[in-house]
């Protein structure tokens, strides 16, 4: 009996779709606090790994003028520096932090370095990359700049290429749509 039991819930544990969300992670915000991402429920969030020595760098820009535009209605960008690719954020999270307030005024949420690919991986980045864990799609991330849409049930809906402008009309429709829904 108690192998039938056994055998049964782990035939369920196949079969049942992930309902794992954004809001299970925990980070530490830019100056070292825990942050549940569970404090963003209800928000589009637009997760972003970021860099201050990129080509993609002047991106900053225009990540801040779309959540000053948008914020009021609910989307929120998320920046987590990362250094994966050839050492283009060096920085401490107090240099970095320096950084973006001073070349490009960021007032969107920052968090402490991660690592966003291989074997350090950070765990809510293992969630956002591969479908075994999100449910929804595989985006392994390519370079800097790389960006995840979650809709405000804290889902994935959509992954955006390092090079692609947040200002680019079915970048902005996808998120607009989003913050439409409820």
């Amino acid at each position: 009996m108690k192998l039938l039991l056994t055998s049964i819930l782990a035939i369920l544990s196949l079969t049942v779709p992930t309902t794992k969300t954004v809001y299970d992670f925990k980070v530490k915000d830019i100056d070292g606090k825990e942050i549940s991402l569970d404090a963003y429920k209800g928000k589009v969030l637009l997760i972003v790994n970021v860099a201050s020595m990129c080509g993609y760098t002047p991106q900053y820009k225009d990540l801040e003028a779309l959540y000053q535009t948008y914020k009021d209605k609910g989307l929120v960008v998320v920046g987590f520096p990362a250094n994966n690719f050839m050492g283009q954020e060096p920085g401490s999270d107090k240099e970095i932090k320096q950084f973006c307030t001073r070349e490009f005024a960021v007032t969107f949420p920052m968090f402490s370095k991660i690592s966003v690919k291989g074997k350090n991986m950070a765990p809510l980045y293992k969630y956002l990359t591969k479908k075994s864990e999100n449910g929804t799609l595989d985006a392994d991330v390519k370079w800097n700049f790389q960006k995840f849409l979650i809709g405000r049930k804290g889902e994935i809906i959509q992954s955006v290429a390092p090079g692609t402008s947040v200002n680019d009309a079915a970048v902005k429709s996808v998120i607009e749509k989003a913050l439409k829904e409820n």
